[in-house]
């Protein structure tokens, strides 16, 4: 069983706490009219957005955390290592592209839906079939995982159809994609059957 690095932790927890620390401080700055039940992420991050430069900041910073973990996460299978790289690029690029404060943008809905598409598949492309391998790389857990952000977005894809509650089925998304990479860092580092001694 080939190790994880410690630094691959410190990537996989920062990503979801500036995620999700960054929406919180995005809306405060935004005041009451922004309403983040029915209103996306990426508004807080349009052009003109008073948080704009807080929601760009953290997407930009949740990116170099998943090509950082996925750099670390050596036990995993590689196209999900891969998958997990790319789809921080993806995050990276949806900072890069914000969406004008008039709507939505071709660019950044495209570099988003990447992203979901990537993050979502990512678990089971990991997945390792071996009876020894940790928790989150074993196949049950892997399809569990992607089957559950895939419902997520397809509940948030329903919501921003019918102009429902788009912002909370897409903070679900989000929040368990980012999530996830740390808890499979996490069962790598606490399973048994990985070398003992300092880690790189």
């Amino acid at each position: 069983m080939r190790s994880v690095p410690r630094w691959a932790l410190l990537s996989s927890v920062t990503a979801p706490v500036v995620l999700i620390g960054g929406w919180m401080i995005a809306a405060l700055l935004e005041g009451p009219a922004y309403d983040p039940a029915t209103q996306t992420i990426s508004t807080l991050a349009a052009n003109g957005a008073a948080g704009s430069w807080v929601m760009t900041a953290a997407l930009a910073v949740l990116g170099v955390c998943h090509m950082v973990t996925a750099l670390g996460l050596r036990p995993a299978a590689l196209p999900g290592r891969v998958a997990l790289g790319a789809g921080g690029a993806a995050a990276f690029v949806v900072a890069l592209v914000p969406p004008p404060n008039s709507g939505g943008s071709l660019r950044h809905g495209s570099a988003a839906a990447v992203g979901f598409a990537l993050l979502a598949v990512w678990p089971v492309l990991a997945a390792d079939r071996r009876g020894t391998a940790p928790w989150g790389l074993r196949p049950v857990p892997s399809l569990t995982a992607t089957t559950l952000m895939l419902v997520s977005a397809i509940w948030f894809m329903i919501e921003l159809r019918f102009d429902g509650a788009a912002g909370a089925a897409e903070r679900l998304v989000t929040a368990l994609q980012s999530l996830w990479p740390f808890a499979v860092v996490a069962s790598c580092l606490r399973h048994p059957g990985r070398p003992e001694g300092p880690l790189p």
